[in-house]
């Protein structure tokens, strides 16, 4: 028993470093390509932040340990068989350059070991429905309006500032961007 909690440990840890390296490049790939920071600096500055994220919380990792099914019916050996699935998901969609998120790969990894030990019914697939397939479809939506909205001001903004200016401001937005965007992934995803 002992040992399959240490192998339940290990396996966590191990796709929460594939989680990383999987989505890293989201977080800094506009502060690095437009040089606001060089590569080290901003591997590092995610990594800080990503971490911080992981401390700020645990109302992620606890929604997805009693959303999907009931409490009672998990055991040491589903928790690792759903992170191995989603670790070797990650991996396949990283290697294929497949773009893919870690967490609906570790709720697909919780339904397959949920199914595979406990039948159809003991998943939560209403669950499933209302905080993934939903906000998968809502959340670009609402991103993209916000975005367009966001773009209009900034555009109005900055139409009469000098351009060394506006690019200067615009250097320290993307910085705060990327900032936000590792402590959020480490907010979520770290969990």
């Amino acid at each position: 028993m002992v040992s399959l909690l240490v192998a339940v440990i290990i396996t966590a840890v191990v796709f929460d470093y594939i989680n990383g390296f999987h989505d890293a490049a989201n977080a800094i790939a506009t502060v690095v390509s437009t040089g606001v920071l060089p590569m080290r600096t901003a591997v590092l500055l995610a990594a800080v932040l990503n971490f911080a994220g992981a401390l700020s919380g645990t109302a992620v990792a606890q929604g997805i340990a009693s959303s999907y099914v009931n409490p009672e019916l998990v055991t040491q050996t589903m928790v690792l068989a759903a992170l191995l699935g989603a670790s070797i998901w990650n991996l396949i969609t990283w290697y294929f350059g497949i773009p893919s998120s870690s967490s609906h790969a570790l709720v697909g990894g919780l339904a397959g070991a949920v199914v595979a030990h406990a039948g159809f019914g003991a998943f939560h697939w209403d669950a499933l429905g209302k905080k993934v397939l939903v906000p998968l479809v809502v959340s670009p939506t609402l991103g993209f309006i916000a975005a367009f909205f966001l773009m209009v001001f900034l555009m109005w903004d900055f139409r009469k500032l000098r351009p060394d200016v506006a690019n200067r401001k615009s250097r320290r937005l993307q910085l705060v961007s990327a900032m936000g965007m590792a402590f959020s992934h480490g907010s979520n995803d770290a969990q």
